[in-house]
């Protein structure tokens, strides 16, 4: 059997349609499959790869961490200096109540530990949360997720968790004294690309502020420079009372992180003592890396750079076929018609050599956002590969 065969045969599907592409090499913006056909990554691993594939300093980094030791306890019982030294860092960079950081394996997992979190300081028990967000696929992470597609076949799921539309102004009379939490992308991600209105984010946060709600802000995928903004929070003028971070954190690692104030995080410390805990969560490895990457990030004029870019993709990326646009920074989606016509044009890219996809709760929608290191030059051949792809698909206006 080829190595096709085996992945269908003994590796768990998620879908009936996997890509099944074959890679055999990543180097900065850039996949090798085992034909030797080289794709410009377009998604850059969802948004985990912001400063490309296989940079040096993250390979050096996690070579030196391994050379020195990997797994040594259960997350929390020993000092270890990558786990110190990269949570001093996120730290440093945001605003002062956020500094305290609980790492894990997976954004799913940070946002499991917020919940807890949340419930345990408030004590409290309902959660408010939005129509097509995502925030895991665990139990708890699921009873968030935005559509009832994916929830119905797994229920019973949390109690007291309230879907509202985002962007809507019946959240903001629905937070109350009751309320744990407000949990909440700061970008949409899989509905396509939704930015909140700048008033709403606000009033959002300061209906929590006045009900001693917390507000919990996902960055999972909008972090670390994707929006032009190293956490895009700081483009609304807001701060949330815990931040969820993974993708982007781990440098290419798997790692995701909540972090909050150090008085309301300890309360995971007592009663029970080991509210929260994890074998895995923030290896040193994982950590190494993701410091070098975001050593590198801020290093560069990557976040600086992500206007223009996004700029040209708004300048570039005109046709009939596209019925809507919408961005955030260096991160769009291109709306279609329908699904199908979605599909021929992501098959299109494909084939010209551009690693594309759609968004989970926007099945019209073509995704975009590639590693921020992409030259301006490389995003203008994208740009001219997706247009090409869509007059190859013979869609009408």
């Amino acid at each position: 059997m080829n190595n096709r065969e085996l992945f269908l045969q003994h590796v768990a599907q998620t879908s009936d349609a996997p890509m099944a592409l074959e890679m055999v090499s990543a180097e900065g913006i850039y996949q090798k499959d085992i034909h030797g056909k080289t794709y410009v990554d377009l998604i850059a691993g969802f948004s985990v790869c912001n400063i490309g594939h296989s940079h040096p300093r993250v390979i050096e980094a996690i070579n030196k961490q391994v050379r020195d030791y990997m797994h040594l306890i259960v997350y929390g019982e020993f000092i270890e200096a990558p786990q110190v030294r990269y949570a001093k860092m996120l730290c440093d960079l945001l605003p002062e109540h956020l500094n305290s950081v609980f790492f894990t394996n997976s954004g799913a997992e940070a946002v499991e530990g917020a919940m807890k979190l949340a419930k345990r300081v408030t004590g409290r028990p309902n959660i408010i949360c939005f129509d097509k967000s995502y925030h895991g696929s665990t139990q708890g992470a699921l009873s968030l997720i935005g559509e009832e597609y994916f929830r119905q076949n797994f229920r019973p799921l949390l109690p007291g968790i309230y879907h509202y539309t985002y962007n809507s102004p019946e959240v903001i009379e629905a937070i109350n004294e009751d309320t744990a939490c407000v949990i909440m992308e700061t970008v949409q991600a899989e509905a396509g690309i939704v930015a909140p209105d700048p008033d709403w984010i606000m009033a959002v946060r300061d209906k929590c502020t006045a009900t001693g709600t917390l507000l919990v802000l996902d960055e999972i995928q909008a972090g670390f420079g994707r929006t032009g903004h190293l956490f895009a929070f700081q483009g609304y003028g807001i701060e949330p009372d815990i931040l969820l971070l993974a993708k982007a954190l781990g440098g290419g690692m798997p790692l995701g992180a909540f972090i909050a104030d150090r008085h309301l995080m300890q309360q995971l410390t007592f009663n029970p003592v080991l509210g929260h805990i994890s074998t895995f969560a923030g290896h040193p490895v994982s950590c190494a890396a993701g410091m070098a990457a975001l050593e590198v990030l801020l290093e560069g004029n990557y976040i600086k750079e992500v206007r223009q870019k996004e700029a040209i993709l708004k300048s570039r990326l005109r046709h009939p076929a596209i019925k809507a646009m919408r961005t955030a920074g260096l991160w769009a989606c291109l709306e279609f018609k329908d699904f199908d016509t979605n599909k021929k044009v992501i098959a299109g890219c494909i084939e010209a050599g551009l690693i594309a996809d759609w968004f989970l709760f926007n099945p019209r929608g073509l995704r975009i956002g590639p590693p921020l290191i992409i030259t301006e030059e490389a995003l203008e051949e994208v740009c001219d590969k997706i247009l090409s792809a869509i007059d190859a698909a013979h869609i009408e206006g």
